[in-house]
């Protein structure tokens, strides 16, 4: 399905579903950094997050383009391509999550041992 930017994939005009990973809030998880949905708006957390929940809805979706949402970054990543793309069309706004938020993130539920965590 085309969105309004005529490129397959992608919806402009969908805005993000939050300000963080929506998998990771909903179950108390947290995240190293977010990557939003340029087709439907789900932010999910990347790869190197625990849960991989943007991998994740592009497995039950099929929906190949995400952007980063994280703050000064406009990269998108295809997962059908394995290709990443400097930019792309503007998305509806907000383009990241807070500046104030952390990352990893969110704040309060982001254990200690991190680092640690990320690396096994």
């Amino acid at each position: 399905m085309s969105g309004e930017s005529g490129i397959d994939g992608i919806d402009p005009g969908v805005a993000p579903s939050g300000a963080g990973c929506v998998e990771c809030d909903a179950g108390g998880g947290w995240w190293f950094h977010l990557r939003r949905c340029a087709q439907c708006g789900h932010v999910g957390c990347c790869d190197s997050s625990p849960a991989k929940h943007a991998t994740g809805h592009f497995r039950d979706t099929g929906h190949p383009l995400v952007q980063s949402f994280e703050p000064g970054e406009g990269w998108y990543w295809n997962f059908a391509t394995n290709e990443m793309y400097e930019s792309g069309p503007e998305l509806a706004p907000p383009a990241s999550h807070p500046v104030d938020q952390p990352a990893p993130g969110p704040a309060g539920r982001v254990p200690s041992d991190w680092a640690r965590v990320l690396r096994e």
